[in-house]
């Protein structure tokens, strides 16, 4: 990482669900990040992998199940021993503006965009005044991309396209320190995605206040992750197995962990081959190194479960430039 101040510090996160019987499922295991002011980490790994379950555990918002570790700090608050209150009244919506996975089961289904946006205003910047909420609301709106004519609709008449994009503009009315942007680019066309990630990136960027601000985007879309990230987090079986610099991940040297080269080489633009096998349940993970029985260059070494060291978390990365792997 850079020099530059982390809006987010997670240390040690991990989140255990209890499931009858007194089992345990391990979600998220010891995840090591931080995110800097002037940032965009892009979070990256295949379906099922723990990613969306540790943006919930950075809100609040785990079933009653589930056990947390670590600390995971925004400032001097430590976001998972923060209680309820705190998180409704101050974290989220201001400190940490969520786009989620699923808007339609954010939005309240009997209410208009436009009201939603418009009450979600007045609440998090103190905008009052029917003119200038109708006016910050049609502006929050055109940031997001969503169209002017579909503001006075239900979201059971949006698509799930224009639902992302309705979720994406209340993400965005607070101007929040962190955004964290769960899938994103969900049900949008290619203008469309690099017009979301755009707009989160200038999130990021904006200068005009003096805040520092900061972006955790969790995403599939390995190509909207290129286009804004600078550092990405490879996720597998709950474990962050590479963090790395987007430029040295996406160009040269490339990814060092078997596990990241295939989601690389999955792509329609590169070597379009799939990566063999099924990822673990996480109920019933392997021991050692969950991606193993995956991998080409698997051997005995990898019944031990490496640790992050440097950039890469592998008994057998692949070779990379030194400097290029120490400059992340």
């Amino acid at each position: 990482m850079t020099g530059r101040t982390p809006v987010l510090s997670v240390r040690g996160l991990s989140v255990r669900f209890l499931m009858p019987g007194g089992r345990g499922v391990a979600a998220v295991t010891d995840a090591h990040f931080d995110v800097a002011a002037g940032e965009c980490l892009a979070l990256i790994g295949e379906s099922g992998c723990g990613k969306s379950v540790l943006a919930s555990a950075l809100l609040g918002l785990l079933p009653g199940n589930a056990q947390t570790a670590g600390a995971a700090l925004l400032g001097d608050l430590d976001l998972l021993t923060a209680g309820e209150r705190t998180l409704a009244r101050t974290v989220r919506g201001r400190l940490v503006g969520l786009v989620p996975q699923s808007p339609a089961a954010h939005l309240t289904p009997v209410r208009t965009v436009r009201s939603q946006l418009e009450e979600t205003v007045a609440e998090l910047t103190g905008v009052r005044g029917r003119a200038a909420l109708r006016e910050a609301a049609e502006s929050a709106a055109g940031r997001a991309a969503f169209p002017a004519d579909h503001l006075d609709r239900h979201p059971h008449e949006l698509s799930g396209g224009l639902a992302q994009r309705a979720a994406t503009a209340l993400a965005l009315v607070g101007d929040a320190p962190l955004l964290l942007a769960d899938e994103p680019t969900t049900g949008l066309d290619r203008d469309l995605v690099h017009r979301t990630v755009d707009e989160l990136r200038r999130h990021v960027d904006n200068k005009a206040d003096d805040r520092d601000r900061a972006l955790l985007m969790i995403t599939h879309d390995l190509a909207a992750a290129e286009r804004v990230a600078d550092r990405v987090a490879v996720m597998y079986a709950g474990r962050i197995v590479e963090l790395t610099r987007a430029a040295d991940f996406f160009g040269a040297p490339g990814p060092r962990h078997p596990y990241s080269r295939g989601l690389l080489d999955a792509l329609p633009d590169r070597a379009f081959a799939p990566i063999p096998g099924l990822p673990p349940e996480l109920g019933a993970l392997p021991g050692g190194c969950a991606f193993a029985p995956r991998c080409e260059s698997a051997t005995d070494a990898c019944a031990v479960q490496p640790p992050l060291t440097g950039t890469v978390a592998c008994h057998h990365p692949h070779a990379a430039l030194t400097e290029a792997a120490d400059r992340a």
